[in-house]
């Protein structure tokens, strides 16, 4: 699996969690939601992604979009 897979699939089950987190507790898991979606916003165009950059570290495949 490469880079760019494992932070989409990362970033989608924060998504779902924190949005079954506001549906079950408070609504403010809602700014979990944004703020996951603001950084896949600016990684698409600046590249730079915290998450990749650990991966990187660690020996995963770079796939096409953090290289």
């Amino acid at each position: 699996m490469s880079i760019d897979r494992i932070v989409m699939a990362f970033a989608g089950t924060v998504i779902i969690i924190s949005a079954i987190l506001a549906w079950q507790f408070s609504p403010l898991w809602l700014l979990l939601t944004g703020f996951v979606g603001l950084n896949l916003l600016q990684s698409a165009f600046t590249g730079f992604c915290p998450l990749a950059m650990i991966l990187k570290a660690l020996g995963v495949k770079p796939g096409e979009a953090f290289s």
